[in-house]
């Protein structure tokens, strides 16, 4: 059985956390190869969401 969504009930109204990509690199220790390639492809600002997706980090080995 399925049922109609309206689009008002599938869209939030929450408010997006915005970081600065300089700011998002320091947190999360990503050097400064992976912030210039985050701010090439994003800009300066951009959600949490985007960056969480596409930021990488080195493996740390033992």
């Amino acid at each position: 059985m399925s049922t109609h969504l309206s689009g008002q009930s599938i869209e939030s109204n929450t408010v997006r956390k915005v970081w600065n990509v300089s700011e998002f690199a320091k947190r999360y220790r990503l050097d400064d190869r992976e912030e210039n390639r985050l701010v090439r492809l994003l800009g300066q600002f951009a959600s949490e969401q985007e960056l969480l997706m596409n930021a990488t980090r080195a493996p740390l080995y033992r």
